[in-house]
This record gives C-alpha cells, sequence and structure tokens, in this order.
C-alpha cells in the first residue's frame, strides 16, 4: 500500500496515517525525519541536503526526491508507506511520479483531507488553550498567527498539487473536519472501494 496523505496543516494527517500504519503494517515516512535521517547517516544526498542546510539554504526538490527514493529501497518500506508532507510543490509531484516509474512503483491512492479554514483555526486555537491548561508546551507553529502563516503557504504551493492528482485521477477526498473516528473509516472506504475497482 503505497499512500500520499494531503492537507493543510492541523487537518489530522498525522492522526490518520498512524492508524493507517497499524492496520495496514507500512512507514509513515515524513520529509523532515528523513532529511535528518540521511544527514545523520552521511549518504551521498544527505551530505549535499547537510551542505545546503549548513549554508543556510533550502533543500532542493532535487535533494528531497532523492532522499524519498532512498527511503523507499529500505527493507521497512517493501510493504508501503505512506508520504506526509511531500510532495508539497507541484515540482515535487512531478519529479515523484518519475522516480516511481523508474523503479517499478505506483502509488495507491492520493487522500486529501478537506478542512473548513475558519474551522481549522478554531480547532488549532482550543488545542493551543488545552495544552496550555494541562500545563503542556504549546508547539510554536499552534500560535494563530504562526499558523495562518502556514496555512497560506500551503494554499500556495501545495494546493495545486491536489488539482494535479486529481488530473491523474488518483485523487480521493474526505472530510477532513468530521470526528477521528468517522475520518478513518472513511479513508478506509476510499481504499477498500480502489481495491475492488
Amino acid at each position: 500500500m503505497r499512500l500520499i496523505l494531503l492537507g493543510p496543516p492541523g487537518a489530522g494527517k498525522g492522526t490518520q496515517a498512524a492508524r493507517l500504519m497499524q492496520k495496514y503494517g507500512i512507514q509513515q515516512l515524513s520529509t523532515g525525519d528523513m532529511l535528518r535521517a540521511a544527514v545523520t547517516a552521511e549518504t551521498p544526498i544527505g551530505l549535499k541536503a547537510k551542505a545546503v542546510m549548513d549554508a543556510g539554504g533550502l533543500v532542493s526538490d532535487d535533494i528531497v526526491v532523492g532522499i524519498v527514493a532512498e527511503r523507499i529501497q529500505q527493507p521497512d518500506a517493501e510493504r508501503g508507506f505512506i508520504l506526509d508532507g511531500f510532495p508539497r510543490t507541484l515540482n515535487q509531484a512531478q519529479a515523484l511520479d518519475a522516480m516511481l516509474i523508474e523503479k517499478h512503483m505506483e502509488l495507491d491512492a492520493v487522500i486529501e483531507l478537506k478542512v473548513d479554514e475558519a474551522a481549522l483555526l478554531d480547532r488549532i486555537s482550543q488545542r493551543a488553550k488545552e495544552m496550555q491548561a494541562a500545563g503542556k508546551p504549546v508547539r510554536a507553529d499552534d500560535n494563530p498567527e504562526a499558523f495562518k502563516t502556514r496555512l497560506d503557504a500551503y494554499r500556495t504551493l501545495t494546493a495545486p498539487v491536489s488539482d494535479y492528482y486529481a488530473g491523474t485521477g488518483q485523487l480521493r477526498t474526505t472530510d477532513g473536519m468530521a470526528a477521528i473516528d468517522t475520518v478513518t473509516d472513511a479513508i478506509d472506504k476510499l481504499l477498500t472501494h480502489d481495491a475492488k475497482a
């Protein structure tokens, strides 16, 4: 099972990815984690990424795609994977497609969690209040202003990725604002429907 989870920050991708990992015995691959692991392991692509990051630059699409290509070849990803936080841009989506073709792999589905942005902002504000009330640290990106910035970046850069996958016929959408279990059930139905189709 090879999946991409799309959706703005706070849509619940992490929660749903954890459930999918458990159900299908597949790995959740986060680009941030993969990048750090490649740098730590000093792989050739990791060393390239480190040089760019040490210089204060943003890691290029080529490097990110190279890191994903390395990671999906590892034994624990043989049964499949969930890409979370990747592809972030149209260029990355196109590069991922080319790389998967080269490796004779294909995606089973691209699932987008659709959300109401105003309700999402409320959800994040509420989450920050609950964390404070519980005496737990609030994530820096969970304050409303920082969150709005992340949402704007998502809308500008990543929303076109949805259109791209809609154009390839791979995109499946579900309501990310529903209760967690409802979203899980909806994703399950989308995946079993695709498997039967």
